[in-house]
């Protein structure tokens, strides 16, 4: 079965005082229909610029991103207007990602005009209809929407930020970071909604975050990626039951116990992420990781399936010191 998305080997380079770097390098990953692929990894991995990539609000400068069977790397801007009502992102800031001096009204109806609704035979009358049903989906009475963004709470506005990546009717939505910037009791109200609009819609979720306790809670499956690349790959049960990357399992064991006289449950992870500026040679993760070998420090590990659906870049997975 052809998943909704689709990226194969993509790979995005930038510059920096004239050294060019890999910010995303050599990334293949899919999500089906209905499904919520988790990303995670520290800040810096290049988690938000695949993102930006898969959505195309950049360039990417190698492989291929397909979505619901169309390609997106070399799709034109009346393409990629179509795709758009279908891909649709919800931001990690939820002041900035709203126009200050546009009413909530306005905001939520942004993408059924500029995406083309309007074109479809959809009035005025329609498309403010469509605007209170997404917000009262989302818990905003409908009074709301004649307010402007200064007047809500970071929790209101991520809901207004939700109620406008639903409206337009999209098949996937990919959320950057979407509730690092809340509350820990606003984060599960936000969680819950999305989950909600998931069940009832079908939707597809990309979901980005460096927090594993939230990816735990809303993923299917989950990617961890480390200086630009997919490390390791698994369903979400798999890969916090039985972590088999080094980095992975460090991750996991710097998580602390809701019981503090638990403390952590395996050695911290040490070190900083490299600079991708100078990448080490070898594995990239080997200076920090406590299972590295000589091979490790020369070779590069392969990207491979060592189980069905399981996919790991290590050369001694699961042999954690």
């Amino acid at each position: 079965m052809t998943s909704l998305l689709e990226v194969v080997g993509v790979t995005k380079h930038f510059a920096v005082g004239g050294v060019r770097f890999a910010a995303v390098d050599d990334v293949s990953l899919h999500v089906d229909g209905g499904e919520t692929l988790g990303i995670v990894g520290e800040s810096g991995c290049g988690k938000t610029t695949l993102a930006r990539v898969i959505l195309k609000l950049i360039a990417s400068d190698g492989g291929t991103i397909r979505f619901a069977g169309q390609d997106v790397t070399h799709a034109d801007e009346t393409e990629l207007r179509r795709l758009r009502q279908q891909l649709q992102v919800v931001f990690q800031d939820p002041f900035s990602s709203l126009n200050p001096r546009w009413r909530v009204d306005a905001i939520i109806a942004e993408p059924l005009t500029n995406l083309g609704r309007a074109n479809l035979g959809w009035d005025r009358a329609r498309i403010a209809a469509r605007v209170a049903e997404v917000m009262a989906m989302v818990g905003l009475p409908a009074e709301y929407g004649r307010r402007y963004p200064h007047a809500f709470s970071g929790g209101q506005r991520q809901r207004i930020g939700i109620a406008r990546a639903l409206a337009p009717g999209p098949r996937m939505i990919v959320c950057d970071e979407a509730v690092s910037a809340l509350d820990v009791s606003i984060q599960a109200q936000v969680l819950n909604l999305l989950k909600d609009a998931q069940a009832q819609f079908g939707l597809a979720l990309l979901f980005i975050s460096h927090n594993l306790a939230v990816v735990r809670q809303i993923s299917d499956r989950v990617a961890v990626m480390y200086l630009g690349r997919v490390v390791e790959l698994a369903a979400e049960s798999a890969l916090f039951e039985r972590p088999l990357h080094p980095y992975t399992a460090l991750l996991l064991a710097a998580v602390p116990e809701p019981d503090p006289s638990l403390g952590f449950r395996g050695a911290p992870l040490e070190g900083e992420l490299p600079s991708p500026l100078a990448p080490p040679p070898g594995c990239p993760f080997h200076p920090r990781c406590p299972a590295a070998r000589e091979r490790c420090r020369s070779e590069p590990p392969a990207y491979r399936e060592i189980e069905p659906g399981r996919f790991v870049r290590c050369h001694f997975p699961g042999e954690v010191a």
